[in-house]
């Protein structure tokens, strides 16, 4: 099940018509407040223009130098003026998009809840950059690579049940995320219905309930290992030890929605390699 193949016709001109971009010059110096937003900067071969990034953006190694501008709740939007960017980027959960207008900034901001949104957002973000088309052939590639990582997973795994958590099992990827997508494209059934929404917020009992042939889980901070959860020991998953954690790294990438989705699938694959098959 490859990505869509389609052309993106519309989405990524609208985006920039609605910004007030469409007719201006190729941005050269340019803030982003997300870190999926960076990371689709310099996959566009267009590191050199970043003058500010948000304080959790920490790839490529090549950004760590670069002024800090706070977040997406709590923009510095002094330092972000100072630094006289000619285009913000930014995501529709900032709360700093219409301030930034008021003084005369260049914003655009993208939503990015879907595989199809941030195809459009790749090629919104080349066409601000003055590289039509660039965003496009830069989707192409994560198709062919995600496809490969498809192959990569063993055939025992194929259409096997997945319970990907998030934030230390406080809440869930569903199928309709983004996350969801991946998983999908890898073969794999994730056992969280997106009529739940796309991350929704479950306690324990609900991976019980659903009982998975595989839980992917995080370790980040306090978070503690499934065999040391109170009850736990009742999953399959667990008492199969058919389950692997990701570190920090991966955590951020698999859930950045942006132009490392890849790498997301990646990680995935190489946690199932790890693990003994599913039992027939």
């Amino acid at each position: 099940m490859p990505f869509s193949s389609a052309p993106v016709v519309g989405a990524a001109a609208a985006l920039l018509l609605a910004a007030g971009l469409a007719q201006a010059q190729p941005a050269q110096r340019i803030v982003t407040l997300q870190p999926s937003l960076t990371e689709a900067v310099c996959s566009l071969d267009a590191c050199e223009r970043l003058v500010g990034v948000d304080r959790h953006s920490d790839w490529p190694a090549g950004i760590a130098s670069l002024p800090r501008v706070g977040g997406m709740a709590e923009a510095n939007i002094e330092a972000i003026v100072a630094l006289r960017p000619d285009l913000v980027l930014l995501g529709t959960r900032s709360r700093s998009a219409q301030r930034l207008q008021a003084l005369g900034l260049r914003v655009l901001v993208l939503e990015a809840t879907s595989h199809a949104d941030i195809r459009r957002n790749l090629e919104a973000i080349a066409q601000a950059l003055g590289k039509p088309g660039a965003g496009e052939r830069l989707w192409r590639g994560l198709d062919l690579r995600v496809q490969e990582q498809r192959r990569r997973v063993p055939v025992a795994w194929q259409g096997r049940r997945v319970y990907l958590e998030l934030h230390g099992g406080k809440a869930a990827a569903s199928e309709e995320s983004f996350i969801g997508e991946t998983l999908a494209l890898l073969g794999l059934v994730n056992v969280v219905p997106g009529r739940l929404g796309a991350f929704p917020r479950l306690g324990p009992e609900y991976a019980l309930r659903a009982d998975p042939d595989v839980l992917i889980s995080t370790v980040v901070g306090s978070t503690v290992a499934p065999p040391q959860r109170p009850g736990w020991h009742a999953l399959r998953a667990v008492r199969e030890q058919r389950y692997c954690s990701l570190n920090a790294q991966q955590f951020d990438v698999v859930l950045r929605a942006g132009p490392r989705i890849d790498e997301a699938a990646a990680a995935v694959v190489q946690c199932l390699h790890r693990l003994p098959p599913p039992q027939p």
